[in-house]
């Protein structure tokens, strides 16, 4: 327990037992004080007149000590003005310190200008959005929730109809993005989850508006036909109610970080890239229109044996791999549409 100041109970207590003639240690044992803190108590809080210990001029007269500590700023308003003006020209406390320190005008702490600025917060003032990093403890966060990246309104996986799951109805797509080696490049695939038929559209950007705009194009062409659609929870799928209302269709998200839950997808997806361009460059040397159509039964499937090929074409060269991968899929077949 720390300490804290005689109460005027305490001091009531002490002018009591001290008039039984106890002494300062029996009195200190019965408040669990020290007999210093009684020692003191008796010395500065006596009556100046007559020497003697009185429970109201001890309260007095600490109270009135107590006040007189408490002293206001040591800085005038045109000091403090200064310390502003240079806080909200985006200048840290420590350079805003430093500085005056350095320049002789004034001698002020950080701990001081960051005590200024939650006050001026508290009270409405904008100076601390100025600061280009705040103290940690007037940033941090408790208890609250941080819904960054987070969407609204969709519709779990564990929603899907039954026609969905058990792939026995055409229309139900899987999508992901994939990015290019340069990190500027992308392409949105597409799988058809009961034929396994795969559409890689070429994106400018990686962005919700982006990504709209390919699938609303392929369908409205008449080359995509859709009833339903599986995501994952990419900040590039936020626009998915605008998808829904635009096309018809129902939208489903897997939980973040299943990626197992979109496993069609993930992967014909690498399949179909691979019969175009190495990985790192496809997206790059792909035109806008560039789709791959591959289809395959699902008793042809062959995972392991396909994930195993696939990962030692990696090392091969881009015709040697593309050769490789229609051997695989002999269905594979790349279309370029107008």
């Amino acid at each position: 327990m720390g300490y804290h100041q005689l109460t005027s109970r305490e001091r009531y207590l002490i002018a009591e037992h001290k008039s039984t003639g106890r002494s300062l240690r029996e009195i200190g044992r019965v408040l669990c004080r020290s007999a210093s803190t009684i020692s003191r108590e008796l010395r500065r809080n006596a009556c100046s007149s007559d020497g003697r210990y009185r429970v109201e001029k001890a309260q007095s007269y600490a109270r009135a000590r107590r006040s007189r500590c408490r002293r206001g700023t040591h800085f005038g308003q045109a000091e403090v003005a200064r310390v502003h003006r240079l806080v909200q020209q985006r200048w840290s406390p420590e350079q805003v310190s430093g500085r005056l320190r350095k320049q002789r005008r004034l001698r002020i702490g950080t701990t001081t200008i960051y005590r200024w600025l939650a006050k001026e917060k508290a009270q409405g003032g904008s100076s601390w959005l100025q600061t280009r990093q705040l103290s940690r403890r007037y940033r941090k966060g408790y208890r609250v929730v941080d819904r960054r990246g987070r969407m609204s309104g969709k519709t779990p996986i564990s929603e899907r109809p039954q026609q969905v799951e058990d792939r026995s109805e055409l229309g139900h797509y899987e999508g992901d993005t994939v990015m290019g080696r340069d990190g500027r490049h992308c392409v949105l695939t597409l799988v058809e989850r009961k034929t396994r038929r795969t559409r890689i559209l070429k994106l400018p950007t990686r962005q919700a508006v982006e990504v709209n705009k390919a699938p609303i194009r392929e369908v409205r062409a008449g080359r995509l036909q859709m009833k339903s659609l599986t995501l994952d929870n990419g900040t590039e799928f936020h626009g998915f109610k605008e998808l829904q209302e635009k096309l018809g269709i129902k939208i489903y998200f897997a939980r973040p970080y299943h990626s197992w839950e979109r496993g069609t997808n993930g992967k014909r997806g690498l399949e179909a890239l691979l019969t175009l361009e190495p990985r790192g460059g496809y997206s790059k040397s792909l035109s806008p229109s560039l789709t791959s159509s591959m289809k395959r039964s699902p008793d042809q499937a062959r995972p392991m044996a396909l994930s195993r090929r696939f990962s030692s074409a990696l090392r091969l060269s881009p015709s040697r791999r593309t050769s490789m991968a229609r051997q695989l899929l002999p269905s594979a077949a790349v279309a370029t549409h107008s």
